[in-house]
């Protein structure tokens, strides 16, 4: 695809986000919105995205899975993060480069906000992305790199405990969950974020408005 027209096919994405982050409580930036410090003042953070729908122009990404590697030195609204992608190696040509496209920020829309904020992109690779429900547990397995599964928090009645209505970029509602495992082995880094704060949001996420 020629340069000049990333940024302007339309794309949607419908499925399903989990994170889990080095916070030690529920992430202060999902109410924040990025203007209070993570709790141990920088973030590190995994995610996976289950694509239940999706499209990069006529090019269909249903059934796809991504992970996502973030590092934060602080306030998440003051930008200079750093990001890397892994593509699910199921992935077409075509699809693998407008994945590309939307998780660096390129495609705009919905993840347009990574171009600003992501001072260095690592890079993308592809590999085994595996995302899988069983019960209430959500795992994401991107090769040896993470190993990562998280639950929600029970609340009230044991029902999920839902933060709702929120302008947070990812949905505007956010359960809160817990890792019960998150160890990542990638770009030099080893995290281990066991029991730490996890989120789970359902989205629907387009571009390139």
């Amino acid at each position: 695809m020629a340069l000049d027209q990333v940024g302007t096919v339309p794309w949607t994405i419908k499925g399903e986000l989990i994170l889990n982050c080095n916070c030690t409580v529920f992430c202060p930036c999902v109410v924040s919105l990025g203007k209070h410090p993570p709790t141990e003042g920088h973030c590190q953070a995994w995610a996976g995205v289950r694509i239940d729908e999706g499209q990069y122009g006529d090019e269909d990404l249903s059934g796809l899975n991504v992970g996502l590697f973030l590092e934060i030195p602080g306030n998440m609204g003051r930008g200079n993060w750093k990001a890397a992608a892994f593509i699910d190696d199921r992935a077409s040509e075509a699809a693998y480069e407008g994945l590309v496209n939307i998780f660096s920020g390129a495609a705009r829309g919905t993840t347009g906000l990574f171009g600003l904020l992501v001072s260095e992109f690592l890079g993308a690779e592809r590999e085994e992305v595996v995302f899988e429900t069983e019960g209430n547990e959500r795992r994401l397995m991107v090769g040896k790199k993470i190993q990562g599964a998280v639950v929600p928090v029970e609340g009230k009645g044991g029902e999920d405990i839902v933060v709702t209505n929120t302008e947070y970029w990812m949905g505007p509602d956010i359960t809160v969950a817990t890792a019960t495992k998150g160890k990542v082995r990638a770009f030099g880094r080893v995290w281990d974020f066991d029991g730490r704060s996890a989120e789970i949001c359902q989205i629907d996420w387009k571009g390139p408005r």
